[in-house]
């Protein structure tokens, strides 16, 4: 079910009523089974894998916490590859079948037959909420949750189940228990998040994507500066399709008195590389800090070791984005990026400096990085950066996709949501009156400048 569609807006205002209208001490069953309806809709039978790694971690916590000495970690490792193994089943086995079934051709040998199935929705996303659970509860920092609703509901909470923001058991599980009480202002907060994110989506991502698709889809058939047009409205199309899912999974949290984290802060107002990754999809980037980094050794260890902790962590981001090598080195690239940051730093170069061109860089840094993304493979990537420095007009006459008016009106909704987002306060500072004024026009602006073609979000198939 798409946060875009008619569909979930009736579904959320059954759920939301219903919510408030039952008593405390059931309101979780209602949510647990709203959940379960919710990611049901996409595909019934893969809610079997979530009920799997439910029961396998829910177990796992029990025993890790009245275990002592290996044992606790020999739960936690079981629960570790029962995720893991999950997941790389799903995800990657047929990408690593291709890669050894390449390799044995060479050779004439044996081919790894692959496997014909759709990956689960979100898998990536409550696959690591459920990790975290089992880790924080080893680490002493949650107890070991007895009710198998709640933590069933943890994994599965529907704002969140398919995109996240990934959060700890520590902050939601509390929240689960809480009596909560209707509050207006938050209410309407909530609300406020929800016409956001619906903007950011139908207005600016979905617009950009008219342009951004057809040219990346067939990169050999536009110009240079439509391929470099693309790579600018594919940085604000993605960042508004992920942003505005968050923004929609929160305010819809919000609405029933639960608060997820943060999980974007102007990332394309960052003036390094190192601030990038504190801004964008926060909920991911910490995770992997405290769970996989940190664990490393982080940067407690000699510089060159760090390098490789940082090579390392980013490796395994690209690969958990998508089982792919385009996905592979955008990791790389940023795992590289955040070395030559730390590199600078560590001559003692003043960095301290010429924020604006610092911010240039880093964004067509980021930028360049996307290409690589979104491109349909490595070899399209690398055509298109080559086409981009060294092929062809930069006129207008070489944009044949789309008029200039509406090129203009991407770069004006890029251009504003920047100041915007420099310049505006945070959504908290506003007043309940300011929020319902800038709900109510922001619904409005959906209705007759937004796309509702349904279309997907990006990070969906994650």
């Amino acid at each position: 079910m798409l946060f875009n569609s008619l569909l979930f807006l009736i579904y959320f205002i059954i759920v939301t009523a219903n919510y408030y209208l039952l008593p405390h001490k059931y309101r979780w069953i209602w949510l647990l089974i709203a959940s379960c309806y919710f990611y049901m809709y996409f595909k019934p039978a893969y809610i079997l894998i979530i009920f799997f790694t439910i029961i396998v971690d829910y177990i796992a916590g029990l025993l890790i916490e009245n275990a002592s000495g290996k044992a606790r970690k020999l739960y936690l490792g079981l629960s570790i590859v029962a995720n893991v193994g999950v997941l790389a089943f799903y995800k990657y086995f047929n990408f690593l079948a291709e890669n050894l079934n390449f390799l044995s051709a060479g050779v004439h040998g044996p081919q790894i037959p692959l496997v014909n199935f759709i990956l689960p929705i979100g898998l990536s996303f409550h696959t690591f909420q459920a990790m975290s659970y089992t880790i924080e509860v080893y680490r002493g920092n949650q107890k070991a949750e007895r009710h198998l609703g709640i933590y069933s509901l943890y994994v599965m909470f529907y704002p969140q189940m398919v995109a996240g923001p990934i959060e700890r058991p520590q902050h939601i599980l509390p929240q689960f228990r809480k009596a909560v009480v209707f509050n207006r202002a938050q209410f309407i907060g909530g609300l406020f998040l929800i016409a956001t994110g619906l903007f950011k989506k139908v207005v600016i991502a979905d617009k950009l994507a008219l342009f951004v698709n057809p040219v990346f889809d067939h990169p050999h058939g536009h110009s240079s500066l439509e391929l470099l047009i693309a790579t600018y409205f594919f940085a604000f199309q993605i960042y508004c399709d992920f942003s505005g899912y968050s923004d929609i999974a929160i305010g819809a949290a919000l609405v029933l008195g639960i608060k997820l984290m943060t999980n974007f802060n102007g990332p394309y107002l960052a003036h390094n590389i190192a601030i990038f990754w504190k801004r964008w999809h926060i909920s991911l980037s910490t995770w992997f800090r405290d769970y996989l980094y940190i664990p490393l050794g982080g940067s407690r260890v000699s510089f060159a070791l760090m390098c490789i902790n940082l090579l390392i962590v980013f490796t395994v981001s690209g690969l958990w984005h998508g089982a792919s090598w385009k996905y592979l080195v955008w990791g790389l690239i940023h795992g590289c990026l955040l070395i030559g940051y730390h590199l600078l730093k560590k001559a003692n170069m003043n960095i301290n400096g010429w924020k604006f061109l610092k911010w240039l860089i880093t964004f067509h840094l980021v930028c360049l990085a996307w290409i690589f993304f979104r491109a349909y493979n490595i070899n399209d990537a690398f055509y298109i950066i080559g086409r981009i420095f060294t092929g062809g007009s930069f006129s207008y006459q070489a944009v044949q996709i789309m008029p200039l008016t509406e090129i203009a009106y991407g770069f004006l909704i890029v251009v504003l949501l920047l100041l915007a987002e420099r310049y505006l306060p945070a959504a908290k500072d506003y007043s309940t009156r300011k929020k319902v004024a800038l709900t109510v026009s922001l619904i409005i602006a959906c209705y007759f400048l937004g796309i509702f073609d349904e279309a997907q979000f990006i990070y969906f198939q994650f």
